[in-house]
């Protein structure tokens, strides 16, 4: 009789230790992360360009082969004038975009404005090359 009482007790711690093995060990997904690990950092959102930067980027992303920028040499503001002079004097300008609160605006074309009529648009405006920047 106990040989038989060992046996059952046998039995049993071997059951109950099988079902703890096969409840806790199984599944390593749920351990908590080792102490050397660090968890991992969260990237605060780059903020976004706004103003001039957001105008040039917008230029930048029609991949044109010039980039320019033109003021006028008093820094005031741009006005109708100055708009058709520009269009009539570098017609080969793709995109307009007026920026900095109307005192500049960006051009983007494929053309050599240099092969133009940049030096009549630089007797009138400040002229910023920004190919390539």
């Amino acid at each position: 009789m106990f040989t038989q009482l060992s046996n059952q007790r046998l039995l049993l711690v071997t059951a109950v230790a099988m079902f703890l093995f096969a409840s806790c060990g199984g599944n390593t997904n749920t351990s908590p992360p080792a102490a050397n690990e660090s968890p991992t950092a969260q990237s605060s959102p780059t903020p976004a360009k706004t103003g001039f930067e957001a105008d040039l980027d917008y230029i930048r992303k029609g991949q044109y082969t010039y980039v320019w920028v033109f003021s006028r040499k008093d820094g005031k503001l741009l006005d109708k004038d100055d708009g058709a002079f520009l269009r009539t004097n570098a017609p080969q300008v793709v995109d307009w975009v007026t920026t900095d609160e109307g005192r500049k605006v960006i051009a983007g074309t494929n053309f050599d404005l240099a092969q133009g009529n940049l030096g009549l648009l630089k007797k009138r405006f400040v002229a910023e090359d920004y190919t390539g920047r």
